[in-house]
């Protein structure tokens, strides 16, 4: 699966921004989507998915994402979306998405859960 993350920007703290999720080979909603975010010096971590259909099409999250960050999926666009509201510089980071074919269970909050990885898309959040 080959997946592409676009959206990103350099924004003001307060801001909103809408990554996607696309991908032009696959059925996206056949897959779980995960979202992590890489800041500079830090290792990747885990931001938020949501299920495939198949699955209930559900989101997961980490508690620091709750609240701020909503992730959706068109269907009919192919395309996931994580929507990121009052941005602060703490969000600045490389944004990926990720996906896996896990039928059942726990999509997974690793990395290593994932492997299929789109390029990041970055963004950057000023004070």
């Amino acid at each position: 699966v080959q997946l592409q993350a676009s959206g990103g920007g350099s924004v003001q703290a307060g801001d909103s921004l809408r990554l996607s999720c696309i991908t032009s080979r696959r059925t996206l909603q056949n897959y779980n989507i995960g979202w992590f975010r890489q800041a500079p010096g830090k290792e990747r971590e885990f931001v938020g998915g949501i299920r495939r259909s198949g699955s209930g099409g559900g989101t997961y999250s980490t508690d620091s994402a709750k609240g701020r960050f909503t992730i959706s999926r068109d269907n009919a666009k192919n395309t996931v979306y994580l929507q990121m509201n009052s941005l602060n510089p703490e969000d600045t980071a490389v944004y990926y998405c990720a996906a896996n074919a896990r039928p059942s269970g726990t999509p997974g909050y690793s990395t290593y859960d994932y492997p299929y990885w789109g390029q990041g898309t970055l963004v950057t959040v000023s004070s």
